[in-house]
């Protein structure tokens, strides 16, 4: 077990109890460094190990909480060398803490290699619950939260992220994605067409900071609104569910949805992309983006 250590609060020192062993999986701040656990930080504290995406990120959290800790790096360009160290220490009986850059680790970083790894050899896995951009954003909203999929980052490229788009425009769950600044603009733009304009939308931008942003709207408002803005800081997208008897792929939402696949990719690969979004023939796809491409479909 650990040597008892400490951290500070309200200028308080306060002593952290020992850790038994195992990985602790360890939810950090979104922005707001007030927004940790008190158990948070008895396990940052106690922990043998911190396992970070960055240290320098970590360093500046420990640093406001006093907490003098050795820091290793665990991201997804290392996670092939550090992971089965890492599952040695914990082997040996050691306690590691794994945290990301911000929120919830496990949740579009590396953590779950590390995670199926030590429960692989039986080692305890711990969750220390706080802080998450998703329900923080979904919380604010609007939309509705009972039933709800986070989808991660949308593709960058403009094709694949219309096709995946596509797949879950009759999704009957509100949708969460991460999303980057340089590319929001494109995404309202690519949800108009696929989607339709009148789709609620959600923008929740640098969440929990100086600068905190949440704006609703019609994805045609929030793409107009936007098209003016310098958007900056980290962004959580959500999208309301498909309206109800939205969920049937008919003839026109067919043809619309490869009038605009023809946009950005040839025949072929349009006609592969609708038939995993629709599950109709491919043949038959095939057939009628021929038709649409040569001006003979209305």
């Amino acid at each position: 077990m650990s040597a008892v250590r400490s951290f500070i609060v309200g200028g308080h020192e306060i002593a952290a109890p020992p850790l038994e062993p195992g990985l602790y999986v360890v939810a950090t701040p979104i922005g707001n460094l007030g927004d940790i656990t008190i158990r948070a930080l008895e396990t940052l504290a106690a922990a043998d190990l911190l396992a970070c995406e960055d240290t320098r990120v970590t360093r500046r959290l420990l640093d406001r909480y006093g907490i003098r800790r050795k820091t290793v790096a665990y991201h997804e360009h290392n996670a092939g060398a550090a992971g089965p160290k890492l599952v040695a220490a914990l082997a040996e009986g050691r306690s590691v803490a794994l945290v990301s850059d911000a929120g919830t680790p496990l949740v579009s970083d590396p953590g779950y290699r590390l995670v199926s790894a030590a429960r692989a050899e039986g080692i305890r896995v711990i969750p220390v619950p706080g802080a998450s951009a998703t329900l923080a954003a979904l919380s604010a909203s609007g939309l509705p939260s009972d039933d709800f999929r986070f989808v991660g980052f949308l593709p960058a490229k403009e094709s694949a992220r219309r096709a995946r788009l596509a797949e879950l425009a009759r999704e009957p769950s509100t949708l969460v994605a991460f999303e980057s600044p340089n590319r929001l603009q494109a995404s309202l733009s690519a949800i108009v067409d696929v989607m339709g304009p009148d789709r609620p939308v959600c923008v929740a931008r640098e969440l929990t900071k100086r600068f905190e942003t949440i704006r609703t709207g019609t994805a045609g408002e929030l793409r107009d609104r936007f098209a003016s803005e310098t958007v900056r800081g980290e962004i959580v997208l959500l999208v309301a569910p498909a309206p109800a008897g939205d969920t049937e792929w008919t003839p026109e939402r067919t043809d619309a949805m490869l009038r605009d696949l023809l946009e950005t990719m040839p025949v072929s690969k349009a006609a592969r992309e609708a038939a995993a979004a629709t599950g109709q023939p491919k043949s038959a796809l095939y057939a009628r983006l021929l038709e649409l491409k040569d001006g003979r479909g209305k």
